[in-house]
């Protein structure tokens, strides 16, 4: 159950990563194919995207993440 969540935390930070190059490189106009999916709806639709893919994934995270401080 352990390693589950351990993989979960990890695609949690990946997406969170992923979301903030996404908007970092939307800011310096450089569009790969895959971001170009997250504007294919509207340009308000791709920010909320790449928010939610902040914080789901930030939030994914840190629920997640193994606590060894508090399991001792």
């Amino acid at each position: 159950m352990e390693s589950i969540k351990s993989k979960i935390g990890n695609f949690g930070g990946f997406m969170a990563i992923f979301g903030a190059l996404s908007i970092l490189m939307s800011f310096l106009n450089y569009n790969p194919k895959i971001l170009m999916l997250v504007d294919a709806w509207g340009v308000i639709m791709g920010w909320v995207i790449r928010v939610l893919l902040i914080v789901v994934g930030g939030s994914l995270f840190f629920l997640f993440t193994k606590e060894d401080e508090y399991e001792e």
